[in-house]
């Protein structure tokens, strides 16, 4: 059998590399992009709700966020009992750069691909998340 999953660890890792560097002038590293594109597809989330979406512990995703609120790219605002999680104008403007340089990666890696193989792919690769999914839930 294929080793898939290591492949798409080895493509995980490289476009990790890849933006580490590309996005190292905005400060952002380790994965905090993916803080700061969540939160702007879905502002207005509380602290948990991130965490489970990018599938990390409570306290990571607090790193992660206090990092990015100290960075001046999002606020948290208490509502209630909870801390709502926003994007600010120069989170905004970050997170346009970092979606232009996402349909760019995606371009290249798909540039051998018809539309319909890259539809495939992309099928595919949710059957393997989905499984993975209730794998993990055991």
């Amino acid at each position: 059998m294929k080793e898939i999953l290591r492949e798409i660890g080895m493509i995980a890792r490289a476009l990790d590399s890849i933006s580490n560097i590309v996005f190292k002038e905005y400060d952002l590293t380790r994965g905090q992009y993916l803080y700061l594109v969540r939160i702007c597809e879905n502002p207005g989330s509380i602290q948990e709700k991130l965490a489970e979406m990018i599938k990390v512990d409570r306290t990571t995703a607090a790193r992660a966020i206090k990092k990015l609120e100290m960075n001046g790219l999002l606020k948290r605002k208490m509502m209630s009992i909870t801390k709502k999680i926003s994007p600010i104008e120069k989170g905004k403007n970050v997170f346009t750069f970092i979606k232009r340089e996402n349909d760019h990666s995606n371009s290249v890696a798909l540039a051998e691909f018809s539309e319909r193989e890259a539809e495939s792919i992309f099928h595919l690769l949710q059957r393997v998340i989905m499984r993975q999914l209730q794998f993990d839930g055991r």
